[in-house]
């Protein structure tokens, strides 16, 4: 009899113990940070993070170890990560990882060669991994085993050249790919051709196939990043080179110009990043080598065209960035300040405001959100 009130108490104590631990664990204001680096300079490689929506605060959970992960993705359901390890020669290379989101910690499963030097973009819709490589100039498509593990390479595309600067346009370069909302089409950044590339998905098998109709840009443009609003009617794109914005109507694959609109008055040549807010209401993008810092505008829910609102100055480098996932705040990873700033986001102005919780830490070049592809 007492041996069966101890067991009992025992078991009282330790279902309490793991609810506390698992209350501890889910916390509702807290969502889950990952953070790629460049690993030059002391930096390890991927970190986890609890960031706290509500607070801004960051609590460190865990790290592994890889070279140059200067880009990442999670899949949609969070268990796996897929990062790219820049390196300018041919050993660059993809890598799948385990994520267990609870614990915030990594396993590595394989990686592949990306077959084109100095990747710098990853995506995945669930079936396959595709990457841009910059310094290559091409796209990489990767079927994914059924433990979300890489497959070896099922395809391969080039890009070209063109462009009118020969100092950085003289060879290609492929600077992002990006799935439509209905994951029917990969659009990816032809940064040296001034393009935009588009490619089918098939809907069966993990290819994809190059369609003839590219959307040209202005000469020197210099593409580099894209985005779809919200609700799925327009994709937006920086432009490294021009520092402008395009907008575009989409329609059932098709990008249909609205407008340009300046981002970069200083004409530095230095673009990099841009997002929308999870609203759709406000849209930013970052600015480098001159004037660091983050362009505001404001987005006509009628049409989508931009009002610029607003510009807000960061540390050095500011080469990404995100908002997290309730809008209540804009992360930004400044290379060459080794600081992610934290900004408080006003969801009506869109203003932004130095909350001053820097998070230090070495060559910061990409921050993601779980459940945010």
């Amino acid at each position: 009899m007492y041996r069966l009130i101890i067991v009992l108490l025992l078991s009282s104590m330790l279902s309490a113990a793991c609810n506390t631990r698992n209350h501890k664990s889910a916390n509702p204001d807290e969502v889950t940070m990952l953070v790629g680096t460049y690993t030059s300079d002391g930096s390890k490689g991927i970190y986890s993070y609890r960031f706290n929506e509500e607070t801004g605060d960051i609590i460190p959970v865990s790290e592994v170890e890889i070279q140059n992960p200067s880009y990442l993705t999670f899949s949609k359901d969070n268990r796996f990560v897929y990062a790219i390890s820049e390196s300018k020669d041919s050993a660059a290379t993809v890598t799948a990882f385990a994520f267990d989101e609870k614990n915030g910690t990594f396993k590595e499963l394989n990686k592949q060669l990306t077959h084109g030097n100095s990747p710098c973009y990853v995506i995945t819709d669930g079936k396959k991994v595709v990457t841009a490589n910059y310094g290559g100039g091409n796209v990489s498509v990767f079927p994914l085993r059924y433990d979300g593990s890489l497959d070896t390479i099922s395809g391969l595309y080039a890009g070209e050249a063109g462009g009118p600067d020969l100092s950085r346009q003289k060879n290609p370069h492929m600077h992002c790919v990006y799935f439509s909302p209905d994951t029917n089409y990969i659009y990816a950044t032809e940064f040296s051709a001034d393009r935009i590339l588009r490619y089918a998905v098939h809907p069966k098998e993990n290819k994809i196939y190059p369609l003839p109709d590219s959307i040209q840009l202005a000469p020197g443009s210099g593409p580099r990043h894209l985005i779809f609003s919200p609700n799925g009617k327009q994709v937006y794109v920086i432009n490294e080179l021009s520092g402008m914005v395009d907008v575009f109507n989409y329609s059932n694959g098709n990008l249909l110009p609205v407008e340009s609109v300046v981002s970069d008055t200083l004409h530095a040549r230095g673009s990099a990043d841009i997002h929308l807010s999870p609203d759709g209401r406000y849209l930013y993008a970052t600015n480098r080598l001159q004037g660091d810092g983050i362009a505001i505008f404001e987005v006509n829910p009628e049409d989508g065209t931009l009002t610029r609102t607003g510009y807000q100055p960061t540390g050095s480098h500011p080469r990404n960035f995100n908002i997290s996932p309730n809008g209540k705040y804009l992360l930004v990873a400044c290379r060459d300040s080794n600081v992610i700033q934290i900004f408080a986001r006003d969801l009506q102005s869109g203003e932004l405001t130095d909350t001053g919780k820097d998070l230090k830490m070495s060559k910061p070049v990409c921050i993601k959100f779980a459940n945010q592809n």
